[in-house]
This record gives C-alpha cells, structure tokens and sequence, in this order.
C-alpha cells in the first residue's frame, strides 16, 4: 500500500467491492455510478448510494413494468 492513507484506502476499497458481492451487484458498475454520481449528491442522499440501497433503486424500474 505505501503508506497508510493507501492503506486505508484500499481497505475501503475492498470493503466496498465485498458488499457488492454480497448483494450480488457488478463492482465495476456500481462505483462507476457511485465516483460518476456522487460529486452532485447532497449530504441527506449518500444513503441511498449503499450498495444494498443502490440495488433496491436499480429494480424499482424493473417492479414497474
């Protein structure tokens, strides 16, 4: 890692892609929306960009068809 600051982001790297995993979600997908999406996100929205939330608000368009 270098030094810590690598190190801890790594770990939050690999935390991030685990959960994403677990929900059964594309890694690469999510944070690609996630680093695309979060510059204009407000404070009161960063919840719904969890892993398990985002994939709730991915098949919502799915439940209305």
């Amino acid at each position: 890692m270098g030094n810590p600051r690598g190190g801890r982001t790594a770990a939050i790297l690999a935390s991030l892609t685990s959960t994403c995993r677990r929900h059964d979600i594309d890694p690469q997908l999510y944070l690609t929306q996630l680093l695309v999406n979060l510059p204009s996100a407000t404070i009161r929205q960063l919840h719904a960009w969890l892993p398990d939330q985002w994939k709730q608000r991915q098949a919502e368009p799915l439940a209305n068809i």
